[in-house]
């Protein structure tokens, strides 16, 4: 479609959209029954999660989630940074080298006129709410919304001797000894659930978000989520190390963490300090999690979980010392590889699918989940008929990119490139840590080969 086009019928429908709300309740009475959507999504949250198999991690509301619907193992993002992840994944739309490419990403920007989820949904009868952080910019894609909630939730302090320090000496990470509302993220549930209850009296399909910002930097969350874990038995990576015959394109510094008090400005990263952040990490993971099961408890209270869509995501991975890493903004599959988990009414519980999935996809899920015919410009597919069929088999390849380097993960490799600058390989059968590059093994050549011709292929789609 052309693009004038798409940004003529996007105005025309955010206006009649205004004028349906306009002098009515937030939500009105609806004549169909069609499924509500919560949509939580989950800053820099990895896939360490008790149902991916990991016993690091206290997350047992997620873990029910999980055990009650489908989960993907091998889900990847399009993008492993805020902006520009939730920018594609929200427009349903690859990233390119001029679209969705930094932190600071905009979809109005990127995509004008794309019609993105949220206004999708209005324009088919729902009341649209942004809870959190869904976009990166709080009024991207304003239009889409019936009502945005964001509050300031990142660098939030309630230790005395936190309090009041310049923005670069804050520090990484606080356990204060408050309740669950006295952070942010506790609010921020309740009000979430306040927006159920209304929908509940008032009668309307919902699409909701929940946009909680931890486990994101710092890692400040209320004392007992802390006390969750030993401190003397909090694990270091087991590869802290660049991987073998990795090229320097694929390192970063982690600047994200540097700019936090009492980390070093360069250089490597001490164990006590990492220990410190991989507590902090684990303890604002379970607090989520523990936000997380307030909704599901208040979806069954409502008795609205039955006809209630539940879509979890992280929006891209985290490094916690892999690969002498920190943060994201890498090629490596744990900048790449997320957690994504759904419920859905009518859905077989308990399902896991192993095969590859991608951010892009979501778009297409939560329409054919919902009953909704899907717009033509989304570049994913749905993965219903792979929850319905129990499938194994997923896509024969996810794609990614960051900047100036692109990337294609299938089932056994992971293929990265900058160019004709610089390129890895990793055997995911062999080597699923990535600790080796082997793209210069002679032996690879066919594989690199194949991989190439997929991403060019992909490449020429978009």
């Amino acid at each position: 479609m052309p693009l004038f086009i798409m940004t003529t019928f996007r105005s025309l429908c955010i206006a009649l959209s205004v004028l349906s709300f306009a002098g009515s309740p937030l939500f009105s009475a609806s004549e169909n029954s069609s499924p509500n959507v919560l949509f939580i999504v989950v800053d820099d949250l990895r896939p360490e999660l008790g149902c991916y198999g990991s016993e690091a991690i206290q997350t047992p509301h997620i873990d029910r989630l999980a055990s009650q619907g489908s989960l993907f193992e091998n889900a990847y993002c399009q993008v492993p940074v805020c902006g520009a992840s939730r920018a594609s994944f929200m427009t349903g739309l690859y990233p390119t080298p001029e679209r969705f490419v930094r932190y600071f990403a905009r979809a109005d920007e990127d995509a004008p006129g794309v019609v993105d989820i949220p206004l999708w949904f209005k324009n088919n009868g729902y009341t649209t709410i942004s809870n959190g952080k869904i976009y990166h910019d709080r009024d991207d894609n304003a239009g889409s919304w019936d009502e945005i909630h964001r509050p300031n939730d990142f660098r939030v302090y309630l230790l005395p001797e936190n309090q009041g320090l310049p923005f670069k000496e804050q520090v990484a990470w606080e356990g204060a000894d408050v309740g669950d509302d006295d952070y942010p993220s506790g609010r921020l549930a309740n009000k979430i659930i306040e927006d159920m209850k209304r929908a509940k009296r008032e009668g309307t399909p919902f699409f909701l978000t929940a946009g909680f910002t931890k486990p994101h930097l710092p890692f400040n969350a209320p004392k007992k989520y802390w006390d969750l874990y030993d401190a003397s038995s909090i694990q270091l990576a087991d590869n802290p190390y660049q991987p073998i015959g990795s090229p320097s394109h694929a390192m970063h510094g982690f600047h994200e963490l540097r700019g936090y008090g009492g980390i070093p400005d360069e250089g490597p990263i001490s164990d006590e300090i990492a220990k410190n952040l991989i507590h902090g990490y684990y303890a604002s993971t379970s607090y989520t999690d523990a936000m997380v099961g307030r909704l599901l408890d208040a979806l069954a209270e409502l008795e609205m979980d039955g006809n209630t869509i539940v879509f979890l995501i992280g929006d891209h991975g985290w490094q916690l010392g892999e690969h002498a890493l920190w943060c994201k903004h890498s090629l490596f599959k744990t900048s790449l590889h997320t957690p994504m988990v759904v419920r859905a009414p009518g859905m077989q519980a308990g399902q896991r699918v192993e095969g590859i999935v991608e951010f892009v996809d979501i778009y297409p899920t939560l329409c054919e989940l919902a009953g909704l015919e899907a717009p033509t410009h989304l570049q994913g597919r749905s993965l219903v008929p792979m929850i319905e069929a129990g499938a194994s088999a997923g896509k024969e390849a996810a794609f990614g990119r960051y900047h100036r380097g692109e990337c294609v993960k299938t089932e056994r490799y992971q293929y990265s490139e900058w160019g004709n600058q610089a390129r890895m390989l990793y055997d995911h059968q062999t080597d699923p840590a990535e600790n080796r590059n082997v793209s210069e093994d002679p032996v690879n050549a066919e594989v690199i080969r194949s991989m190439r011709t997929l991403l060019r292929e992909h490449k020429e789609t978009l």
